[in-house]
């Protein structure tokens, strides 16, 4: 059974006042993994140490395409140090959006590192991915270009929506390349909301469980009306209590 992590962006506000403490509620909560969007000066090692202490799974990070051009090594082995198994790109300059091709170079380079050291690479999308591209849309082209060996896709839900796309056709089209996926809820409006809050069709989704081979549930919410820390308590209890 997939387990529930949260994406550490969401609750980027409280973690750079108290990355600890908001480790701390994260682990109160009842998630059991983390997605990482910085670290807030920490040392691989001590952040290793609270992870532990909390029984909290490093499950990935967003690293910046910057990074993964200039820092590799670096990131690779601060994920190493904290357990991690994926590294994820998160996303795009607007200058580096119309040229998908140019990226599988990098992305290959990347892919073949990871894989040296026991990593897998991902890409996460938002809605720019899915504009025409060629002949379909970024995100198709790179997932046709990278193997499934090179490169897993990091489906967000709220940006398929977003992009009029069907979340639960797309992660059966890509069944096996899924190991990560984000959940968010839309509302009626457009805007981010808590899940179940919204009129996204979760269960639909979460159906794809066992087809797509999905380890992980990462809540994330780009934007909270309230404090972050009530919006991803108010979804896990939601996605608690329909898995």
């Amino acid at each position: 059974m997939a387990k529930i992590g949260v994406q550490m962006f969401t609750l980027r506000e409280e973690s750079a006042k108290d990355f600890v403490g908001t480790l701390e509620k994260v682990a109160e909560l009842g998630f059991q993994g983390v997605e990482f969007a910085g670290y807030y000066g920490m040392t691989a090692a001590a952040l290793n140490h609270e992870l532990e202490r909390l029984n909290l799974t490093a499950i990935s990070a967003h690293v910046p395409i910057d990074q993964l051009r200039d820092n590799l090594e670096d990131a690779i082995a601060f994920q190493k140090a904290i357990g991690a198994k994926y590294i994820v790109c998160p996303f795009l300059q607007e200058d580096e959006r119309d040229n998908y091709e140019a990226l599988i170079p990098l992305f290959k380079k990347v892919a073949e590192e990871c894989k040296k050291e026991g990593l897998q690479f991902g890409y996460h999308h938002h809605a720019f991915e899915l504009e025409p591209y060629k002949d379909s849309d970024g995100m198709t082209y790179m997932l046709q270009e990278l193997s499934a060996d090179e490169m897993f896709a990091e489906f967000d839900i709220y940006w398929l929506r977003k992009a009029g796309k069907s979340p639960a056709e797309w992660l059966q089209k890509y069944a096996g390349r899924t190991p990560l996926v984000h959940l968010k809820d839309m509302a009626e409006d457009g805007s981010f909301a808590e899940l179940g809050a919204g009129d996204t069709n979760l269960q639909e989704v979460l159906a794809e469980e066992k087809n797509s081979n999905v380890e992980w549930w990462i809540v994330e919410q780009d934007v909270c009306k309230g404090p972050a820390i009530d919006s991803v308590a108010q979804s896990i209890r939601h996605l608690k209590s329909i898995l």
